[in-house]
């Protein structure tokens, strides 16, 4: 099925729902025979929208969505009855429909646009205010309404959103609970709903139970109440729009979720660093970058630190004109459009940073240099993946203790068993209220060689292996001389597994899987960037 979203002549200009002008009884477009476009939603004479600029904001600061719910849900601060402005007197199913309506009943789409613009309209007002770009996030949208699915659609081609991963789908809070009760949610999760009071609550309950602990929510409701609106503050969602509105104004409120001064965005770091040379830290660090983005679907930059040796390039088949000396050598000039031409796309969602891999210069930067520029990498993507060379220098130092989570890869010998004791120890006492960092054990089982046993391992740095990865020269040999990740040569293979698994402990994420069909037009408005 073609892409209507794609294909400039799949829509006329008088289809019913991207039209301004009245609404006819006899609404026949293409989306009005799935059960799920028979959900309209009724508005309001005068319809605004609330944002984080209006008057009477949430006093509350952010917080994770799941966690305030569940917070709220303990309290007695919010009872919903009959007698709230914004109450449900019907009695509250555990999965609720939204009201059914024909088209008939709609009100027209220009109705009480307040000045705000209506569906894929940008406002003059809109058009004057400066918006920055959105971070390397995912964002997925669950919509009642055909038209708000088409505005997001046409939002996700704006340059400010060019970064971002847009995914939207019909359905609304029900189906969006139903997605992600065996996945992990994104970075940003959109839900359209017509429900009120209880029943809402009760949704968005469940929705927390599905939802990680980082995922931002933002609702888009049809009741224009004060009310309700700081009751969802006070729950976790971050924020609740109320149509009409132009695709402008929606990128306007996710940038502001992640592009705020006070609470700017910024991604997991985790190092990877070799107890000793040759032990395979580096391929640990890229196949495992490499499951973030393609397994998980979730965005990652990869930042090649090891300047003079780095193999980044070379075993994604890179080879950039620019590299991170670049940014290292005046990091007060790296912004975000430099930074986007420094970075090389490996896949749609793995950035490169890579490192010269040249022996003409010494690479001699300050500390405060290394800082600088990992701090505005960070403001890039969910996670950041940092390739450490195998050396001891203020800049590794600090960059090891300062990462959010730190990774050493070790062969089963004493020397990387005296060397990551060494390390273990360093991060524990620099760190007390950090988890310790995790051992990969590489090149086991090989041939010949003595291997001191898993157990001994783990007595003397007080925490077992997380991945134990076998000898095995031929699937590392082809993947490395051909620029390949090992799941491109073997997925099947026990070290494919091993770093998907990896990769799902340091993000805390699972593996996306492949959705089965939600009807007729369930992957109309998918997009990815």
């Amino acid at each position: 099925m073609a892409d209507a979203f794609k294909d400039d002549n799949a829509f006329d200009p008088e289809d019913e729902f991207l039209d301004t002008g009245p609404v006819e009884s006899d609404f026949d477009d293409a989306f009005s025979g799935t059960d799920e476009i028979e959900r309209r939603l009724l508005g309001d004479d005068e319809p605004a929208v609330m944002n984080r600029g209006g008057s009477d904001p949430a006093e509350e600061g952010p917080s994770p969505f799941g966690a305030r719910l569940a917070e709220a849900n303990s309290s007695d601060r919010f009872k919903a009855d009959e007698d709230d402005d914004f109450g449900d007197a019907a009695a509250v199913q555990t999965r609720p429909e939204p009201r059914r309506q024909s088209a008939a009943d709609l009100p027209p789409l220009s109705a009480g646009t307040t000045g705000r613009g209506i569906y894929g309209e940008i406002s003059a007002e809109d058009e004057d205010e400066l918006v920055a770009p959105v971070p390397r996030i995912t964002i997925h949208a669950f919509c009642d309404r055909p038209e708000t699915g088409a505005l997001i659609h046409n939002a996700s081609d704006d340059r400010r959103l060019a970064k971002a991963h847009v995914t939207v789908e019909l359905g609304g809070l029900p189906s969006a609970i139903e997605r992600f009760y065996d996945e992990s949610t994104p970075n940003l999760l959109i839900v359209e709903t017509g429900m009120q009071g209880k029943a809402l609550f009760e949704q968005l309950e469940e929705l927390a139970g599905v939802c990680d602990p980082e995922t931002r929510v933002i609702v888009v409701g049809a009741t224009n109440d004060i009310g309700l609106y700081r009751e969802l503050m006070r729950r976790g969602v971050s924020e609740y729009l109320v149509p009409p509105m132009s695709p402008l104004h929606l990128i306007k409120t996710i940038s502001g979720l992640f592009t705020d001064p006070e609470a700017p965005f910024a991604g997991k770091t985790i190092a990877f660093i070799g107890a000793k040379g040759g032990v395979g830290s580096s391929t640990v660090a890229h196949n495992v970058s490499w499951c973030m983005s393609e397994n998980q679907r979730t965005d990652a930059v990869l930042v090649d630190l090891d300047l003079s040796y780095g193999t980044a390039g070379l075993d994604f088949n890179q080879d950039p004109a620019q590299t991170i000396s670049e940014a290292l050598a005046e990091p007060d000039r790296l912004d975000d459009a430099l930074l986007d031409r420094l970075l090389v796309r490996c896949t749609d969602r793995l950035s490169l940073f890579s490192a010269p891999a040249t022996l003409e210069r010494d690479w001699e930067f300050p500390v405060e240099s290394y800082d600088a520029v990992i701090e505005k990498v960070r403001r890039q993507a969910p996670f950041i993946v940092l390739d450490l060379p195998h050396t001891w220098s203020p800049w590794v130092r600090q960059t090891v203790l300062s990462a959010d989570q730190v990774v050493v890869t070790v062969t089963p010998d004493l020397a990387c068993l005296r060397n990551a004791k060494n390390l273990f120890d360093l991060v524990r006492q620099q760190r007390p209220n950090d988890e310790p960092p995790k051992v990969v054990v590489n090149m086991a089982g090989c041939p010949k060689r003595p291997d001191i046993p898993l157990k001994d391992f783990a007595d003397a740095l007080g925490a077992a292996p997380a991945l134990v990865l076998p000898f095995d020269p031929e699937l590392f040999g082809k993947a490395a001389n051909n620029g390949q990740m090992i799941s491109e040569v073997d997925d099947k293979s026990r070290a494919a597994e091993g770093f998907a698994h990896l990769a799902g402990q340091v993000t805390g994420r699972s593996s996306a899987t492949v959705s089965k069909s939600r009807g007729l037009f369930s992957g109309l408005f998918k997009r990815k960037s």
